[in-house]
């Protein structure tokens, strides 16, 4: 590597909805926004990496090239990653990688999907060898049914309730309201929640978050063109984290208690005499290791709220309270904005829904936004640190570190 630093110099989305466009439409709405935010021209962009979406036919299999084409031709390398709902962080780690190493020196990363009505099902026909498939045809565990474990999980464990899930909803409601890219923007309150259908017990309709259409991009530059242009570079990425489970970790997600003696003492950093670290804390603890920085220097927390109780899952996983904290932490206002540490100040997937190729940047471009103080409505005063956390199938999984 060459060294320096790796700058955020413009971030744009096309907005969250069900728009029933092409996927192409939206990438190159959030690709201009984001190029005028940077403003950098297209010529000088070196680098095109776009996020993989698989509903979308041959096009979205090779979304690089898809998006350099539609921005016009200009000479630049592409390359196009696809990890499930850490896309957009696998892209933008690829991105950063080519800079760092002195290949590129402006890139543009760009996700947008355009998503079918209902769950996220696998494409149609036999498919043995599709996790996907194998759980949604044959065992009926559609992702709501998962969350709801995690829910019940928490409700064992920790004592939380449905009116605390229910709280996870309203908080966030109330962020998206001042953001508009999100899809959802109305005050919604715990007997709204607690009142809708329930979807998979405990949870109800408002506490699982949709499919969406949408798109972000993210342009990246090397100190060295920050220094020679003028752009505005004052966010820096500290670490992307894209790590996969280490043994005996492997079944995703589920942390092993202290009265449990199935496992010996491990460390997800290799070692056989640390404490027990699950795959998701392990992607923060990569993270925060690279960036040189720890929970404690976080201002902002965007994660990935698939549903409520998933959210007070993260901000443990995180590090950003203790196990068993975060109920605590939700009910006396400290996830809020103007709170002690802000999850979600977007409005999350609760008002978005997912876009899975663009979630991962939409994170990075929320978080840039409140380095930079400009969240109107939803600013949190004085943020320097902020971090972002996301999981996708097949033991992807994603977090960000940015910085001013």
């Amino acid at each position: 590597m060459t060294g320096g630093a790796v700058r955020v110099v413009g971030v744009g989305m096309h907005p969250w909805g069900k728009w029933g466009r092409s996927f192409v439409t939206y990438g190159v709405h959030a690709a201009r926004a984001a190029l005028d935010d940077a403003g950098v021209p297209w010529r000088d962009v070196d680098l095109v990496v776009g996020g993989e979406t698989v509903r979308n036919g041959y096009a979205g299999y090779v979304a690089g090239a898809t998006f350099a084409q539609a921005l016009g031709w200009n000479g630049a390398r592409v390359a196009t990653s696809y990890a499930a709902c850490a896309t957009g962080a696998q892209a933008l780690d690829t991105a950063r990688a080519r800079i760092l190493a002195g290949l590129s020196e402006v890139a543009l990363v760009v996700g947008a999907d355009t998503t079918p009505k209902g769950f996220l099902a696998p494409n149609a026909g036999e498919r043995w060898d599709d996790p996907d498939w194998l759980r949604f045809r044959l065992l009926g565990m559609t992702n709501p049914a998962y969350f709801a474990l995690y829910a019940r999980r928490r409700m064992d464990l920790y004592g939380a309730t449905p009116e605390d899930f229910a709280a996870v909803k309203v908080k966030n409601a109330r962020h998206g309201l001042a953001n508009p890219h999100a899809r959802y923007r109305a005050e919604v309150t715990a007997a709204d929640v607690l009142g809708s259908p329930v979807v998979s017990d405990p949870l109800h309709l408002l506490d699982i978050c949709a499919t969406s259409d949408g798109a972000a991009a993210v342009v990246l530059a090397s100190d060295e063109y920050v220094r020679r242009t003028g752009a505005t570079g004052s966010v820096r990425i500290r670490a992307v984290s894209t790590v996969t489970p280490s043994f005996p970790h492997t079944v995703l997600d589920m942390p092993q208690l202290a009265t449990d003696p199935a496992l010996p003492p491990f460390d997800d950093h290799g070692g056989d005499d640390g404490p027990r670290r699950t795959f998701k804390q392990s992607i923060a603890d990569a993270a925060y290791d690279e960036a040189g920085l720890g929970p404690d220097d976080v201002d902002l927390a965007e994660v990935y709220d698939l549903s409520t109780a998933l959210e007070l899952d993260w901000m443990e996983d995180l590090a950003l309270c203790g196990p068993g904290e975060a109920e605590a932490l939700l009910r006396a206002g400290e996830t809020t904005v103007g709170g002690r540490i802000p999850v979600n100040p977007s409005g999350g997937l609760a008002c978005f829904g997912e876009a899975v190729p663009a979630q991962a940047l939409a994170q990075v471009c929320e978080v840039t936004w409140q380095l930079r103080g400009q969240a109107a409505g939803r600013q949190v005063d004085g943020a320097r640190v902020g971090i972002t956390a996301n999981q996708g199938l097949f033991g992807h999984g994603s977090s960000v570190v940015l910085s001013t």
